[in-house]
């Protein structure tokens, strides 16, 4: 089982696209290719923490893409997620539902929009919300368009933070 990490797919928000300069046609095309880039590197047993942000489409639509996702899927509530209920994101298929951050492995701190911490804190904030802005240091963002909509690995988060 592996373990990968992303964030703010926004599926289905149309101007997205144009704010974050995507590089698709159509939210149609944009939905697709996330998902196959998802299902390319996701296997049915994997995990994979999605850090927030991820659809503006109703019930059924939301659900019918989810399902199509490989993997046992962790959800932690973004901004664009939290006028949804816990219930409601599960019943469209995440396995779990987390509304605050949380530790990973004792080490990583799992939240949507970045935690600002003392540069003393002995951790690495795993996080999306930024897109595709970086914040140096003790940060690692996983938004769509910085890790080319493909979820990350923790091996390979490590390896770009120089710790492994």
């Amino acid at each position: 089982m592996k373990t990968f990490f992303i964030a703010d797919h926004h599926f289905g928000h149309k101007n997205i696209i144009k704010y974050e300069t995507r590089p698709f046609k159509s939210v149609d095309e944009m939905d697709s290719h996330m998902i196959e880039k998802w299902n390319s590197v996701v296997g049915k047993n994997d995990k994979v923490f999605v850090l927030g942000d991820v659809s503006i489409y109703g019930r059924e639509k939301t659900k019918e893409i989810i399902e199509q996702l490989n993997g046992f899927k962790i959800l932690i509530l973004g901004n664009h997620d939290k006028g949804r209920t816990i219930t409601w994101w599960k019943d469209v298929g995440f396995n779990r539902v987390i509304e605050f951050p949380i530790i990973y492995n004792e080490f990583y701190m799992l939240s949507h929009e970045p935690l600002y911490m003392n540069e003393n804190m002995p951790y690495i904030n795993i996080h999306g919300h930024l897109h595709s802005k970086v914040i140096e240091g003790q940060y690692f963002n996983v938004g769509v368009e910085r890790i080319d909509y493909t979820p990350i690995r923790l091996q390979e988060i490590k390896y770009e933070l120089g710790i492994e």
